[in-house]
């Protein structure tokens, strides 16, 4: 038998022994390929993600970030410019890049401010101006440093050099002499600091009239615009900066192409010369056109009479913008064409449930629950620190808006005060008789806010509400004197006198006249040449304006009111625009003992009414006072028939403040157990809060 010899592994092929290897090591290859496969795959699907990220993250490898980002820094008093900077800040991180919103208060610049000069940061500094040219309480602080650190020789010219900025400012053009006094100042403090200017400084005016954009919501929009766009230009490494011969005042100069595009789009495509002169003369006012420019149009308009008046109705802008509509609505108002508004008093809505009227009714006689409250003229022409609508008004110091018919006015206002009414229609507790009569105006208090002695056909609407049947409780701030003369007679005319000295007026009610204090004086003997009831109204501010006696006796001596209505302030709550607290309200026993000395005074005077609950006194001329027995309140069935016949002879007919005088009751009179609530009525006392002493 023979066996062959066994084969060995060694006698195989090299070709064998690698798929041998292959067969027995397949299991670490599938997962190795499926492993690769999957790394692949994963790297495609992200790949997009990565995208975004990857010319940042290129950027910062060969260091050529040029905006880091954007610190906003904003000054504000009523809330504006924060506003203004939150919106900013959204419209910058739209954009890709970080933002920052700063509180002026809650920044040091002396420490931190040099730091954005390296930083690669853009600074944008939004500056409202406040009361005489001075910054917003928030920004008090940055100002008074970056003002002394400019002209301080320790820190030097070149402190904030590689600092870019750009500056927006709030303010409003009323004010002469103090029109974004702020933000030009900040400005040129930062350019005397070698801060470099990004922009052109942006200025909005809350002055609808002189607005370049109609608003100063629209202003901002239109610097905002422009602010994006140089953003993204730095953004991507361009080094075009302002161009403007800023030198001077740290203001771009370099501004006549910009001119000539505004003449551009200003210029009207009618050929007439008399209307291009007037769009030459608003440009030449505007724009401060040297007389060079448009000699010959300046002749020409000298030879007009009035040259202001020469602008369009359907030129002039609306009083109220879409903001302040918003906001005015927000408060209650119902608003009548573009300047007018209505609201109803709470006294109104009391006296429908029975519940007691305002200090009208127990100094005057009114019936609350028939007074309308209006005013034909929401502008005002002070902002004053007790003002309890918050300064959402608008200010002026004389009617450059367009201007609603008095008839219009009046119907809206009656129509929309009716409306009001109705809402209590089977409201529990309203009475229906009060209801009916409530639907049937008697009287108007033109007190609502603002000043309705600035509407131009102010005679006319007094004279279509006595032609209702309907008496006129007209209020001034004592600005217009000679709009008091020419006013027509009224049932009763109310002087603000909200503080006796110069000084404290100018305090106390902000006013917009540089010459605010002679054009009070005068409206008050202007008051004092009115045949018709007259009154002083005084608003004690404890702290501001209660220990001047004295002045206020003098005051009264010059204008001989028939009233005066002292009252304590009214606390409408915390209010970014008036540093008044609760602290500044007097109680009711101050305010008497203040009249008790203010009438000791007045040798003619004497303490006659009370309304307790408004914390008001009324102090009467002693001519209302006869046979010992007070006269105050109102006949307004004889008022209407004087009015009457005063209107039918041309004004030859006069009355005077005695013709239409009632008998004053005597829950009604100082010293009585009432304290001046009407024993018909029922008092409602609201628990567990505080009570409410605010009134028209």
């Amino acid at each position: 038998m023979c066996f062959l010899p066994p084969v060995s592994q060694d006698a195989r092929s090299p070709t064998e022994s690698y798929f041998m290897w292959l067969w027995h090591s397949r299991l670490y290859l599938y997962s190795a390929a499926a492993l690769v496969f999957g790394l692949w795959f994963l790297l495609k699907k992200v790949r997009h993600l990565l995208i975004p990220y990857s010319n940042l993250l290129l950027l910062k490898k060969n260091d050529k970030v040029h905006v880091s980002g954007v610190k906003i820094f904003y000054g504000s008093q009523t809330g504006t410019a924060k506003g203004f900077a939150n919106e900013l800040s959204e419209e910058v991180k739209s954009l890709g890049l970080p933002a920052e919103v700063i509180d002026m208060k809650d920044y040091d610049p002396d420490d931190q401010l040099a730091d954005e000069c390296i930083s690669k940061s853009v600074c944008v500094f939004l500056v409202a101006t406040y009361t005489d040219g001075q910054p917003t309480e928030n920004a008090e602080w940055f100002c008074k440093w970056l003002e002394e650190a400019s002209t301080d020789f320790r820190y030097g010219k070149t402190y904030l050099k590689g600092l870019r900025y750009a500056v927006f400012g709030l303010g409003n053009s009323v004010y002469v002499g103090h029109y974004n006094t702020v933000c030009k100042n900040v400005d040129k403090w930062l350019w005397m600091l070698s801060g470099r200017r990004i922009m052109t400084r942006g200025e909005g005016d809350c002055n609808v009239v002189k607005s370049l954009n109609g608003s100063i919501q629209a202003d901002f929009l239109t610097w905002k615009v422009k602010f994006l766009n140089r953003l993204k230009t730095l953004a991507k490494g361009e080094k075009k900066s302002c161009s403007g011969k800023c030198k001077t005042e740290g203001s771009c100069k370099n501004k006549r192409k910009e001119r000539q595009e505004e003449e551009k789009k200003a210029s009207p495509q009618n050929n007439s010369s008399e209307v291009r002169a007037g769009k030459l003369f608003l440009l030449k006012s505007s724009s401060k056109y040297s007389i060079i420019h448009i000699f010959g149009i300046q002749i020409f308009l000298s030879k007009l009479n009035g040259v202001q008046k020469i602008e369009d109705e359907g030129e002039r802008r609306e009083m109220i913008t879409p903001a302040l509509r918003e906001a005015l609505t927000k408060q209650g108002y119902k608003l009548i064409g573009s300047h007018s508004g209505v609201k109803l008093c709470r006294w109104t809505k009391s006296m429908l449930r029975g519940r007691g009227g305002c200090y009208k009714h127990t100094f005057y006689g009114i019936e609350s629950h028939r007074c309308m409250e209006t005013t034909p003229s929401l502008a005002c022409a002070n902002k004053c620190v007790f003002c309890w609508r918050h300064h959402t008004n608008p200010v002026g110091t004389e009617w450059r808006w367009k201007m609603d018919p008095a008839e219009k006015i009046l119907e809206d206002a009656l129509e929309k005060h009716q409306n009001m009414i109705r809402q209590f229609r089977g409201v529990p507790g309203v009475k229906p008789d009060r209801y009916e009569e409530g639907l049937a105006v008697k009287h108007c208090a033109l007190s609502l806010v603002g000043e309705p002695i600035m509407y131009p056909e102010i005679n006319n609407f007094i004279r279509l509400l006595h032609h209702h049947q309907i008496s006129s409780f007209l209020v001034t701030n004592a600005q217009f004197p000679q709009e008091i003369r020419s006013l027509v007679p009224v049932t009763q005319l109310y002087v603000s006198v909200d503080a006796s000295t110069q000084d404290s007026l100018k305090k106390i009610d902000r006013p917009l006249f540089k010459d605010f204090w002679p054009r009070f004086l005068d409206s008050l003997k202007a008051l004092g040449e009115k045949k018709q009831r007259t009154v002083y109204r005084l608003t004690l501010v404890k702290s501001w304006n209660v220990e001047e006696m004295q002045a206020y006796s003098e005051l009264i001596a010059l204008g001989q009111p028939d009233f005066i209505e002292v009252k304590g302030v009214t606390y409408c709550g915390e209010s970014s625009a008036s540093s008044l607290t609760m602290a500044n309200v007097p109680w009711h026993q101050e305010v008497v003992t203040f009249v008790q000395q203010l009438a000791d005074m007045l040798p003619e005077y004497e303490i006659a009414c009370e309304h307790e609950h408004s914390n008001c006194l009324l102090i009467a001329h002693t001519k209302f006072k006869m046979d010992g027995e007070w006269w105050t309140w109102i006949d307004y069935e004889r008022f209407q028939e004087l009015i009457q016949a005063y209107d039918e002879s041309g004004g030859q007919q006069t009355f005077s403040a005695l013709d239409y005088v009632a008998k004053t009751p005597s829950w009604a009179l100082f010293g009585a157990q009432e304290q001046g609530f009407d024993p018909a009525e029922t008092r409602f006392q609201r628990r567990n809060k505080s009570k409410d002493i605010s009134g028209c």
